[in-house]
């Protein structure tokens, strides 16, 4: 342990020497207090803190990734080509032992850096909240939404009865000999996927759509309920508004004609901008007592046209800032570590510009992760057939930092980042993927010729 913990103080000082890692210092020191000052997000309280925390995070991120990529590749591949590597691999440590110090002296300086510029940027976030002259009604809905780490339930579709319409409308095409010419069968089903689904979340005039929630505990019954939504239109209104009523209750007491109701239902008229995020509030007091709430929109006459509301999801208080601040971090710093073992990896045959390239892309190609793998699924049969037996184990090793991985939409939204995603985070990320790689590099790095002897 001690000739792997000299090889990570080495490593430290290598990447300290480096201008990079003073460059990345500087501008996170400069920036991110500016930043502070100059966000205005929407122009209210909320806005500003989540355009802050949305851009500081992110260029933490990614200056961060960039330095450890750097770094990773550099370290190695630096002490090969300069003939450094000699004055090590003649002590008695092995070529395994070196793999782990680099890999282990990397991880210290990004963990040292990653505490104190997301310390800033929490420090920044909470002067931003008590040093302001907001009125009131921000402070106080930055509290509820902002301040807070919710957890979100989603009523899911009927999956199962959409496919099966739409498979009945595909047969009747192929009956009647109405098949596009230019579309796979794969990619006329997907389409008539999507029109049903779009069919069953309209709403006409008069129509109303009902969302039903169940195991729903919240853990104060004098909290707050959110529920969060976007619209649609066939038809878009002149002034960009759609107007309804909004019920928040157990909507099976006026089903089953209950005479007098044992929960409360909330009724909340709401006009909300077209294709905007927008949340309404009910007390937690509308939850039943086996944890059944149901969310239940009217689409009034004074809409003229068919609304489709997306994405409704049902939010309440689960846990703090800081401790989903906490995490969030922590699911940064899985980034950073996988990121280091692909590049000492990647520096054990390949060059520092290629190694550097190569860990490049892939941290590219990471953010993307969920759009490559959808683009694979819909090139047709024949290329998703040979993308699963040739591609498949490459684009695996691919990480995912984008959608439940991105820890920044946790922040922004006030949403839960739960144990159980961090750990499946740490489990693919660290536990399988780092962990491949890194054998890798430590096989290659056992087995390469580092110098040749010449008689």
């Amino acid at each position: 342990m001690r000739s792997v913990w000299a090889v990570a103080r080495n490593t430290i000082a290598q990447a300290l020497r480096m201008k990079l890692a003073a460059v990345v210092i500087i501008l996170l020191l400069v920036i991110l207090p500016l930043m502070s000052r100059i966000m205005v997000g929407d122009g209210k309280l909320q806005g500003k803190l989540q355009t802050f925390i949305s851009y500081g995070m992110s260029l933490m991120t990614v200056l961060l990734s960039i330095l450890t990529i750097a770094i990773s590749t550099y370290t190695l591949s630096d002490d090969i080509k300069r003939k450094y590597i000699f004055l090590v691999v003649t002590k008695p440590i092995g070529r395994f032992q070196i793999i782990l110090g680099k890999l282990m002296g990397i991880v210290t300086v990004d963990f040292v850096l990653l505490a104190v510029f997301s310390g800033i940027i929490y420090v920044l976030t909470l002067l931003m909240f008590h040093y302001t002259d907001a009125p009131p009604q921000e402070v106080a809905q930055a509290k509820n939404e902002f301040f807070t780490a919710r957890l979100g339930l989603t009523d899911p579709e009927d999956e199962d009865k959409i496919e099966q319409r739409a498979r009945e409308a595909l047969d009747k095409l192929e009956s009647a000999n109405q098949m596009p010419e230019n579309m796979t069968r794969m990619d006329v089903l997907n389409q008539l996927i999507g029109h049903e689904k779009i069919k069953a979340r309209s709403v006409g005039i008069y129509g109303k759509k009902v969302w039903e929630f169940e195991n729903v505990r919240v853990r104060d019954p004098n909290d707050t309920l959110f529920v969060r939504y976007k619209f649609s239109v066939t038809t878009q209104p002149p002034d960009d508004q759609v107007y309804g009523l909004w019920d928040i209750g157990d909507k099976r007491q006026i089903d089953l004609a209950v005479g007098e109701w044992k929960t409360p239902i909330v009724r909340i008229p709401r006009s909300s901008k077209t294709r905007t995020i927008a949340e309404i509030q009910a007390p937690a007091a509308v939850i039943a007592d086996d944890g059944y709430v149901a969310v239940t929109f009217y689409n009034t006459n004074r809409n003229q046209t068919t609304v489709i509301p997306e994405d409704v999801e049902l939010l309440f208080r689960a846990g703090s800032f800081t401790g989903n601040y906490i995490r969030a971090v922590l699911l940064i710093g899985f980034r950073l570590i996988f990121l280091a073992a692909l590049g000492v990896s990647a520096s054990t045959w390949l060059s520092f510009p290629v190694a550097f390239l190569l860990t490049g892309a892939v941290f590219c190609a990471g953010l993307i992760n969920g759009f490559i793998i959808e683009s694979f699924g819909s090139l047709g049969s024949t290329v998703s057939i040979f993308y699963s037996l040739t591609l498949r184990p490459l684009v695996w090793l691919l990480p995912k930092l984008d959608g439940p991985h991105n820890p920044t939409q946790f922040m922004v939204f006030g949403k839960l980042l739960t144990w159980q995603i961090l750990v499946r985070a740490f489990g693919i990320m660290i536990g399988l993927k780092a962990v491949v790689l890194t054998m890798l590099g430590m096989w290659i790095f056992s087995n390469r010729e580092i110098a040749k002897t010449v008689v």
